[in-house]
């Protein structure tokens, strides 16, 4: 598997990148890869089919100047920030394998994260919900997908050390939930890993034999992705 280290400039760039990646693979450009990126700045991102007005507190994120975004992904609202290390697989699959079907898939790559991150926690690490990891009912991983017709996109975020106190402001709770959150605020069911980054990102390129780096980065792409759809509000605030 190809390993791709690249933080780009902006969060837009940045969620561009995934989507590039993803076509780039499935027009033959790569074959498996995983990516890495942290962030440096914060800014909300909304899922696919998220309302902006119901999952950010827009007002709160124009004074503090926090971008309000919106992935290619499914799944919930995230803000993220420095101490968030996010991850991209990309994967190929078929009818007959593991990455079968949405379920299957969201089981095979969690189980294989919990059991890389065993070694690094002293708690047991859980998959709960559809697409979180947690350590005693703390979630501290959130994940979702994209699937084309051979290759998939399946990324998430670490918490490591996200100012939580800030997701308390810019997000309200979330109009749908896992029913383990229990109605329970950011602070009460988030929590930080408090791991060094090159840890955790040497722990998954050893579970994912990632150990080759990508040799070409589709850069033109990213940066059309970036400029004539995740920086325009038409995406990013459409109801």
């Amino acid at each position: 598997m190809k390993l791709c280290d690249l933080t780009l400039a902006t969060p837009e760039e940045n969620l561009a990148c995934d989507e590039a990646m993803l076509d780039f693979c499935e027009a033959g450009g790569a074959d498996e890869l995983l990516r890495f990126w942290e962030p440096r700045q914060h800014f909300v991102v909304l899922g696919y089919a998220n309302e902006a007005e119901r999952e950010a507190d827009l007002s709160f994120c124009r004074a503090h100047r926090i971008p309000v975004l919106r992935r290619c992904t499914g799944g919930g609202t995230v803000l993220q920030g420095p101490g968030v290390l996010n991850y991209s697989l990309i994967l190929r699959f078929d009818g007959a394998g593991p990455l079968h079907s949405i379920s299957a898939t969201n089981e095979f790559i969690l189980a294989r994260h919990a059991a890389a991150l065993a070694p690094l926690i002293s708690a047991p690490v859980k998959r709960q919900g559809q697409t979180d990891l947690a350590i005693g009912g703390l979630k501290f991983s959130g994940n979702a997908q994209r699937r084309q017709r051979r290759f998939l996109i399946f990324h998430g975020a670490f918490l490591l050390n996200l100012d939580i106190g800030l997701v308390e402001q810019a997000l309200p709770l979330p109009s749908r939930e896992p029913d383990y959150r229990a109605g329970r605020s950011h602070a009460d069911f988030l929590v930080n890993l408090k791991l060094p980054a090159p840890v955790l990102k040497s722990a998954l390129c050893e579970a994912w034999q990632a150990n080759e780096p990508l040799a070409e980065v589709p850069f033109p792409r990213i940066e059309r992705l970036a400029h004539e759809k995740y920086a325009l509000d038409e995406w990013n605030l459409k109801s």
